[in-house]
């Protein structure tokens, strides 16, 4: 039946070209934003997900951050162990030479005190960000955030690479800044056992040892050495971790990356195919209650 009142077969028309708008005009965003998630009317389940992870990929890059400036620290800290033993190392030679029958000692102590000094200079100058860890107090335990981890639960947690600096420490000192005399934890302000008088590496003067004395003082600084290898040693080690701990959280922050890609990124050739089939199903549409609307007109062609 035909009705010059209501129009079915325009209505129907404009049902199917009104779809055909809606579905285009969402390939549209998708090929402009490049996303087929991007609010959550989109995909509440994806749009949930991937903000979540969105929020977390932020926290590792401040984790990166973290480990590249607890680097920086243990590099700083490795330095001065590096050049403090081969100071010490020269103390050792000149009280070797010392040791030598007819040797004034009172001229070999000179060139000890220099080396004392530059130990001193170099232990005060291995500061960066504020820390200290070859001169300062014992005890003192220095923790560099390494990972954000989030469990099956939704509760959130910080993995910490911690170091003890009493390890690292070479000069302990005094509420003042002060190097401390007689200290026990500093390698360096440690006193040598077996000296009449107590001497630590910093305080060590060879001018009136004797012989029996001197062979202690050798021993002693030697002692000395082994352990500031050993605490290089730890550096290196916490330095290694870092850097193995950086790159496993750039690769996971990639993997993130990814993952919230393959869940709410948009298929760019799917969505440019689909976008020029809507275009063919909008030109027919159109074309079809064009048809539609133009059944009303022929409707007069009969009483002409």
């Amino acid at each position: 039946m035909t009705s010059i009142n209501t129009n079915v077969s325009a209505m129907a028309a404009l049902s199917t070209l009104r779809t055909i708008n809606n579905d285009m005009e969402s390939t549209q965003s998708r090929i402009s934003s490049g996303l087929k998630v991007g609010q959550a009317s989109d995909n509440a389940a994806y749009w949930s997900i991937s903000t979540t992870i969105k929020s977390d990929n932020k926290a590792l890059a401040t984790v990166q951050d973290a480990l590249g400036l607890g680097a920086a620290k243990t590099d700083v800290a490795y330095t001065a162990m590096d050049a403090s033993i081969k100071v010490v190392d020269e103390i050792k030679a000149k009280l070797v030479a010392a040791s030598e029958p007819g040797v004034d000692k009172a001229k070999v102590q000179k060139d000890i005190s220099e080396l004392q000094n530059q130990l001193k200079s170099i232990s005060k100058s291995a500061a960066f960000s504020g820390e200290n860890w070859v001169q300062g107090t014992a005890g003192a335990t220095k923790s560099i955030v390494g990972g954000f981890n989030r469990d099956s639960s939704n509760a959130v947690s910080l993995t910490t690479l911690d170091f003890d600096t009493t390890k690292s420490l070479l000069v302990e000192v005094d509420a003042s800044g002060v190097p401390a005399v007689g200290g026990t934890a500093g390698k360096l302000t440690t006193d040598i056992a077996g000296l009449a008088t107590a001497k630590s590496v910093l305080t060590l003067d060879i001018s009136t040892l004797d012989t029996s004395e001197l062979k202690l003082a050798i021993s002693g600084v030697d002692k000395v050495l082994q352990g500031m290898t050993d605490a290089g040693a730890d550096l290196g080690a916490l330095n290694k971790r870092i850097t193995l701990q950086t790159d496993f959280v750039s690769d996971l922050t990639a993997s993130f990356t990814k993952g919230v890609g393959r869940l709410v990124d948009a298929d760019m050739n799917e969505e440019s195919t689909r976008l020029k089939a809507l275009q063919t199903q909008q030109q027919l549409g159109i074309q079809s209650l064009s048809i539609a609307n133009s059944d009303a007109q022929n409707i007069l062609s009969l009483f002409r």
